[in-house]
């Protein structure tokens, strides 16, 4: 069974419903979880000669990553489960599996929105699918429409 499950976690709503659906697996197998929040690497300003770093941009999206974080953390910790997490900066798939790799997980929970149109699907890209092609662990794909 699952004794160290990760939580890739962005506070929308499809996030919402993998950390409840996280918490249930997580109490009926007695797992460890771990939750992390992963803030895409960014400039702050990208222009035609290029871009430029903004520390403050920056600093403000860390905050904003902190607090999605610590919302999910705090919802995990009053349903009774010891959790740990922490904010994460790069690209989304490779910073999920090697946090993944680091603290053994033996399941990846992230939260999947159904997109409508197929513009909407290609644009996006699928973090979910390209995770269950990259992940070492088995993944749990939690779905919304």
């Amino acid at each position: 069974m699952y004794k160290r499950i990760l939580l890739a976690y962005d506070g929308s709503d499809s996030g919402q419903k993998a950390l409840l659906d996280c918490h249930d697996l997580a109490q009926w197998s007695q797992s460890e979880l771990f939750l992390i929040a992963v803030m895409p690497l960014s400039m702050s300003f990208v222009g035609l000669e290029g871009g430029y770093y903004d520390p403050e941009f920056e600093e403000s999206e860390k905050k904003k990553y902190r607090a999605v974080l610590d919302d999910g953390l705090r919802r995990l910790s009053q349903s009774g489960h010891k959790v740990s997490g922490e904010v994460l900066i790069g690209e989304t798939i490779d910073e999920i599996t090697k946090y993944a790799k680091k603290v053994d997980a033996n399941l990846i929970v992230v939260g999947h929105k159904h997109l409508d149109s197929w513009a909407a699907r290609w644009w996006r890209g699928s973090i979910s699918g390209a995770l269950i092609e990259h992940a070492s662990c088995s993944v749990l794909v939690v779905v919304t429409h």
